[in-house]
């Protein structure tokens, strides 16, 4: 993954998807949108980093070999490390 740069207009469909979302939690849905996107819900002062940290530790279930997950779910993981991905945008929503 190259150098990711802030996205302004990637924030503001996060935070107007995620205030869409306040009445679903924690069974939040992907917005079905034109961007990836990895949703988290957590408790008390869940953070951003937390939710990386969560999606990060699905490399276990990686398989490098054949592109795909084993004995777990992964794709969050691949969102995070995506080749292709440039641009970021991130909100935060209490439920």
């Amino acid at each position: 993954v190259g150098p990711m740069r802030w996205d302004n207009q990637l924030a503001a469909f996060a935070l107007d998807y995620a205030n869409g979302q306040r009445n679903r939690c924690p069974n939040l849905v992907h917005s079905g949108g034109p961007y990836g996107e990895n949703l988290a819900a957590g408790t008390g002062d869940f953070s951003g980093r937390q939710a990386v940290d969560m999606w990060v530790a699905e490399r276990r279930f990686y398989d490098y070999g054949s592109n795909s997950c084993r004995g777990g779910v992964c794709g969050h993981y691949t969102q995070v490390v995506w080749r292709n991905s440039d641009r970021l945008g991130c909100a935060r929503v209490r439920c």
